[in-house]
């Protein structure tokens, strides 16, 4: 038989970002409560082309698919007029092990789950009155990550820092036409805003501990991969509460276990993210909180079931 080949057209149509911030969600509570099954990802790397590859597969129990998914980083592409990103999921019966679909996405869904989660637990992490938004990075999923927090509570000001400062006000020229007001940053102001969001693929850290202010709530987007590092250990040894997607992805190649293996941390000092978006917990005035991200495979499968229920009756 042949799968079901479903291309972006097709999956734009039938995604709303409301399916997708509810089918994150619940993949991430779930997990957290041990209710699904993620393999460790498959890297590879490709150090001639600045590129690199994940393979995540990712089943949460009862679901009667799972899935595969192939997702690429190209960063050099954008210069070549191709999109830095691009990608597959491959949804399998999790009853006959038949292929239902090829959800050939061209990484779109990887990019929405990420920003989605990115938004919920920075939502959930960040003080009520937080209202002014730092990110760094100026590409799809530095833009992704502000638009879909503003979708969740209200942004007074966005600032952007990068590389380049062409790429950085342009970035702030989209967001000022959204109506958020937004204007390029250097370092340490950025990195002294209510909420930080890092989503670059540095292999060193894009800010300094002591720039970051008290109060302030961090989530770390980038690192995904064991060369990568974001964030400094130091900030994690000023934080009141850690959470990561995955304990042991993030020990293995998330920004929390360079902070262990500096000493700045332990290993046993975070927290599921999936529970406090279950349960949001409300820390001290004056609380630093991290959240480290690395990218679950069930959040995948969640999404992508979802999707495929919305395209086949």
């Amino acid at each position: 038989m042949t799968p079901l080949v479903l291309d972006t057209t097709a999956i734009k149509r039938a995604t709303t970002p409301e399916l997708v911030l509810t089918a994150v969600r619940d993949a991430m509570i779930a997990h957290a409560h041990g209710r699904t099954t993620v393999p460790a990802p498959l890297h590879l790397q490709f150090p001639d082309a600045d590129g690199d590859c994940h393979v995540k597969a990712g089943w949460v129990t009862d679901a009667p698919d799972f899935t595969v998914k192939i997702a690429t980083g190209f960063y050099r592409n954008p210069a070549a007029g191709l999109p830095t990103n691009h990608g597959l999921v491959c949804v399998v019966s999790a009853r006959t092990g038949q292929i239902r679909a090829i959800l050939d996405d061209q990484g779109l869904l990887t990019s929405w789950r990420t920003a989605a989660a990115g938004a919920l637990v920075t939502h959930a992490m960040a003080r009520p009155d937080a209202a002014t938004l730092a990110v760094f990075g100026t590409g799809e999923q530095a833009r992704l990550q502000v638009q879909w927090l503003a979708r969740l509570r209200r942004i007074d000001t966005v600032l952007v820092h990068g590389r380049s400062q062409d790429k950085s006000r342009s970035l702030c020229g989209e967001f000022n036409t959204l109506g958020l007001h937004a204007r390029p940053a250097f370092t340490d102001e950025a990195a002294a805003a209510d909420m930080v969001i890092t989503t670059t693929p540095a292999t060193a850290p894009v800010l300094q501990a002591g720039e970051v202010r008290a109060g302030t709530h961090v989530t770390g987007i980038g690192t995904d991969m064991p060369h990568k590092n974001e964030l400094p250990p130091a900030l994690f040894a000023r934080a009141t509460l850690i959470a990561t997607d995955d304990h042991q992805q993030c020990l293995d190649h998330g920004d929390f276990g360079h902070a262990v293996r500096a000493g700045a941390t332990t290993d046993t000092s975070d927290t599921p993210v999936g529970l406090l978006l279950e349960r949001p917990v409300e820390g001290p005035d004056g609380a630093i909180t991290i959240a480290d991200l690395t990218g679950v495979g069930a959040l995948d499968a969640a999404l992508a079931s979802a999707v495929l229920r919305e395209l086949t009756p």
